[in-house]
């Protein structure tokens, strides 16, 4: 059996005023559901979420500002935590991520544990 790491993929995507028509919202959810899908029968999947577009943020001086923030004009929109044997190869399942298509990214980073 191979020696399989935790490794976080950060999804981002471009904030946009538009919501998207029915038809994409559509095409998208299948998307996702492929990519999801695909990694799960691996038995690569350990959860994924989708992240809401509203939040609040909290800096170092305790000031509360009353939206998420945004990184090269840029907003985390969701999280997945996967195994793979590699960053390489976590990077290649990434590559495969349907955000991409709509502009946004990717970050994959390995997860390093808290646990003493």
């Amino acid at each position: 059996m191979e020696n399989l790491q935790d490794f976080i993929l950060l999804f981002r995507v471009l904030p946009s005023n538009q919501p998207p028509s029915s038809e994409e919202i559509t095409d998208m959810n299948q998307k996702w559901s492929e990519f999801i899908g695909g990694i799960a029968t691996q038995a690569k999947l350990i959860n994924a979420t989708r992240l809401a577009f509203d939040g609040i943020l909290i800096d170092e001086n305790l000031s509360v500002v009353p939206h998420p923030k945004i990184v090269d004009n840029e907003i985390l929109s969701g999280t997945m935590t996967i195994k793979a044997a590699t960053i390489n190869e976590a990077s290649a399942m990434a590559k495969k991520c349907p955000i991409l298509v709509l502009g946004g990214s990717v970050e994959v980073r390995c997860i390093i544990s808290m646990e003493s």
